[in-house]
């Protein structure tokens, strides 16, 4: 499994936040469920699916393996992330 976050601290009500990703979406959300990421912060609907989360979730990702990450490998990551979940909404439709 790995799990990637980013260095962005984008700052928004109050906090600074970054992106949390993963090779698999089932990795990701695993990930989250472990570290006690609420999944209000997975955005699916974004250019790229992803968590957000504070620079305080971020080091206890950091804490459990997340690999801290470049921008390069966070696009290579966000592209795949993206293919997948289109790929499970198609499938999700074709069986509707």
């Amino acid at each position: 499994m790995a799990i990637y976050v980013d260095f962005m601290q984008i700052e928004f009500k109050g906090y600074k936040w970054c992106h949390m990703l993963a090779d698999s979406l089932q990795e990701l959300h695993e990930f989250a469920a472990l570290i006690e990421i609420n999944t209000r912060l997975f955005h699916r609907d974004a250019s790229y699916p992803h968590y957000d989360v504070t620079v305080q979730m971020r080091k206890k990702a950091i804490e459990y393996g997340a690999i801290p990450a470049s921008r390069k490998k966070i696009i290579e990551c966000a592209k795949k992330l993206k293919i997948e979940l289109h790929e499970q909404i198609a499938r999700a439709e074709g069986c509707e």
